[in-house]
């Protein structure tokens, strides 16, 4: 549940500067130290003091807010708001001393057409050929290690959803903020809990009507679940942790288990997640972090067999083949042209007119 209260400068105290660095995503102290990952300038500690005081104090108006006990039995506290995810682990078990997390999660979109482009973070083509999967209601894997933006991703290309065709997001921590980013939008926000699981969650969807199921993360065997919803029509956008897209068959097959349906629960994932993107980042030579598209595949499944269509590896395009299935699929779409884009995004229409003036240019 997302609390409401004003981020104020008396109430996080020396962690309230970072809360307003819009270049922050995480603030962490690990019970003498403060660490910030930073956008930029990746993860460094800062000489800040944190005092015993300030923790005492800080822990406290946090359990008061969400009202729940903080001490040596209740040993671990969260909470929510629109924009901070929370959670304290007391010394009784941090022995450490007591730990602090704040994932900042803002209600928009850090990306823009121009910004990627600008920023090297994709071609043109890779853009525009994304952008037009989404228009022809393909299935997606947005794969890469921890923060290096496989949701922020995955909320740029969610804004080219109609409006009309209902999405369902699941999330345990609610970070995609689907209503916000797409104000027009028919959505439905599912947030899993101890009464709620992935796996019910992913069932309940079907009683509500949804063209789209956007999970937030797939991190277990609710991903059996999730490919089997996006066989009867249903279409959707998940995250994975993922070093190579070449490796997603095997990784799902994993998480899922053993399993006496083996082969045909190889065979959905070939059918069913039609596109893979993998995040990468590094730092440059000035020693700031850049990220990007490293690859970007086709899953495809025809006559019998299972095949992988890589287009870009490490960051570079290596093919412009697309398999029969999918250019079937952009064909009913009515897009004839997968590497030029002219759909229009109702949030963007400059950044989509930029879009279009560089694919006109000789």
């Amino acid at each position: 549940m997302k609390y409401q209260w004003e981020l104020t400068e008396e109430e996080f105290g020396p962690f309230y500067p970072f809360i307003r660095d819009r270049n922050v995503t995480d603030i962490d102290y690990n019970g003498r130290d403060l660490w910030i990952a930073d956008l930029k300038r990746g993860r460094y500690r800062v000489n800040v003091p944190v005092s015993g005081e300030f923790m005492e104090e800080f822990t406290h108006r946090i359990a008061n807010r969400v009202n729940k006990p903080f001490n040596k039995t209740n040993n671990v506290l969260e909470a929510e708001t629109d924009a901070l995810r929370i959670s304290i682990v007391h010394e009784s078990v941090a022995v450490s001393g007591r730990s602090v997390c704040i994932r900042k999660s803002l209600p928009k979109v850090r990306h823009t057409v121009e910004s990627m482009l600008d920023s090297d973070y994709c071609s043109i083509e890779i853009l525009s050929l994304l952008i037009n999967c989404v228009k022809a209601k393909m299935n997606f894997a947005f794969c890469g290690e921890p923060g290096v933006g496989k949701t922020e991703c995955a909320k740029f290309f969610s804004r080219f959803i109609p409006a009309n065709q209902r999405a369902i997001t699941i999330e345990d921590n609610l970070e995609m903020h689907f209503h916000e980013i797409n104000p027009e939008n028919d959505c439905v926000e599912l947030q899993v809990s101890k009464d709620l699981s992935y796996t019910d969650a992913i069932k309940l969807c079907l009683r509500q009507n949804p063209k789209w199921i956007i999970l937030s993360e797939a991190r277990s065997t609710e991903v059996q679940y999730l490919l089997e919803q996006w066989s009867t029509g249903v279409y959707g956008f998940t995250t994975l942790h993922l070093d190579d897209l070449r490796n997603l068959p095997d990784r799902i097959m994993n998480m899922i288990g053993r399993s006496r349906d083996a082969d045909r629960l190889e065979n959905y994932i070939y059918e069913f997640i039609s596109v893979g993107v993998l995040i990468r980042q590094h730092e440059n030579e000035c020693g700031l972090v850049e990220r990007y598209i490293d690859q970007m595949c086709f899953y495809d499944r025809f006559e019998g067999k299972n095949d992988i269509y890589m287009l870009l590896d490490e960051g570079k395009l290596v093919s412009r083949l697309i398999p029969g299935d999918i250019l079937k699929r952009l064909m009913r779409a009515g897009i004839t042209e997968p590497f030029q884009c002219v759909e229009t995004c109702p949030y963007e229409p400059l950044d989509m007119r930029f879009l279009q003036n560089l694919a006109d240019a000789p």
